[in-house]
């Protein structure tokens, strides 16, 4: 067996780390993984024919040559090597987990500290227990703030990406009524989020706190965290803002050391106010200036269907079909409500992962959608079709379904939200609007 300082050895001669065959470069290392329906070890000789430097295996059967490295546990070893690497870094590491708004604030944070500092910020959505560590080994010598988003789906999961990603700072974007089915209930989302404030207290690290909201500021009191820095928009807050204009985009004013300054975003969605408010947050931390701060904000371009505002032939979109729960949902829709057009439409895709709370989560969307200030609504998936007699509004079992209305029933001039749970696929439908 392979020791993690030996395995550490070779990804310094090879630091780039796969662990799907079809995206195999020359000289990476191949971590054969194991999922419920695949053995990657059956295709180690494959990855070696691929040009992989080394593959890591977990099975002695298919050691071919000396290029298989035998270990006990292929994840284990990619999740040790990782903690390994992140302990040779001496840098801010900030952990980002959160109900909603991760990827969002991950970005935000990430284009604020780019202004002055060379930054790593997690790739796409790879914040869980493969993809942390394959964040932490791409995290290059060079960088000097890196920015690790961190998911979970139940309890005990942010406490094992932070003994991973070790981080030095912290932030918890909200918590709401997300992944309920894994988590056993929002208090089990609280208490699974919060594994990161443990962590930081028991690691002398700082946390990025939004003092309005009550859950968090509960939860940090809890916690007895010794470093907290604070936003908001009170007196008292280390920044202060306001939100001036959100109809489409989001301009925000902020504050402090007693020095005032305006920034306009390309963000919509009043609820990513906060997200932009920690991102200024952590950019005052880390000694920017007011200028720096808000170059790195006003020039970002959401690209990841999250508030994404588009325009096509026919309507502005607020694509933000990436991902939903109920909080995120309720949210889009009480922004598309008091948001400036002349016809406003919301299609609107089911949540998954609420468990025993799906059908009523469900209901409360439905109802809040048909009281809404909204010229048409839209229902895809079976757990809002179980509604269609209850509430206003078309309702389609399937995406499919939902598609070929649209194709014969165009909608036009309209401000569109659509958004649903990753799983629904509506960016299906964004071709007919």
């Amino acid at each position: 067996m392979i020791s993690t300082e030996e395995l550490y050895n070779h990804y310094l001669k090879n630091p780039v780390v796969s662990t799907d065959t079809r995206n195999i470069s020359a000289g990476c290392l191949f971590f054969a993984l194991k999922g419920d329906n695949f053995n990657a070890n059956e295709f180690a000789g494959q990855a070696i024919e691929k040009g992989a430097a080394f593959v890591i295996i977990d099975e002695e059967q298919y050691a071919e040559n000396q290029k298989c490295l035998l270990v006990d546990d292929v994840l284990s070893a990619l999740q040790d090597l990782a903690r390994y690497h992140r302990k040779q870094l001496s840098i801010p590491v900030i952990g980002l987990t959160g109900s909603n708004g991760k990827t969002t604030s991950k970005e935000l944070i990430n284009a604020v500290l780019a202004e002055r500092y060379k930054t790593f910020a997690t790739f796409g959505n790879l914040n869980n227990h493969i993809g942390v560590p394959l964040s932490i080994l791409s995290i290059k010598i060079d960088v000097e703030i890196a920015i690790i988003e961190m998911g979970a789906n139940h309890q005990k999961e942010i406490e094992l990406l932070c003994s991973i990603a070790q981080p030095t700072h912290g932030i918890i974007t909200n918590v709401g009524m997300a992944h309920l089915d894994g988590f056993g209930g929002f208090d089990g989302v609280k208490k699974g989020k919060a594994e990161l404030y443990t962590y930081l207290k028991e690691n002398k690290g700082y946390t990025f706190i939004n003092r309005d909201n009550a859950h968090l500021a509960e939860m940090s009191e809890s916690a007895g965290l010794t470093k907290p820095i604070f936003y908001g928009t009170e007196n008292g807050n280390t920044i202060k803002g306001a939100l001036k204009s959100s109809d489409p985009f989001i301009e925000v004013e902020w504050t402090n050391h007693d020095v005032s300054t305006t920034v306009t975003t390309n963000l919509t969605g009043s609820y990513n106010f906060e997200n932009i408010l920690a991102a200024i947050c952590i950019g005052d931390f880390f000694d920017m200036k007011p200028e720096e701060i808000n170059a790195g904000l006003s020039n970002y371009e959401p690209k990841n269907n999250r508030s994404q505002l588009t325009k096509t032939e026919h309507n502005t979109v607020i694509c933000d079909f990436y991902n939903a729960n109920p909080s995120s949902m309720t949210a889009a829709l009480n922004n598309i409500s008091v948001l400036t057009a002349n016809k406003k439409v919301a299609i609107l895709g089911d949540m998954f992962e609420l468990g025993p709370e799906s059908e009523a989560q469900h209901k409360l969307i439905a109802n809040q959608a048909s009281t809404s200030n909204l010229d048409e609504i839209i229902f895809i998936g079976k757990y809002f079709y179980a509604f269609k007699n209850q509430f206003t509004g078309l309702f389609f079992e399937t995406p499919a379904e939902a598609a070929a209305y649209l194709a014969e029933q165009k909608i036009t001039g309209a401000m569109v939200l659509l958004k649903g749970s990753r799983g629904m696929k509506l960016e299906s439908l964004l071709q007919y609007l």
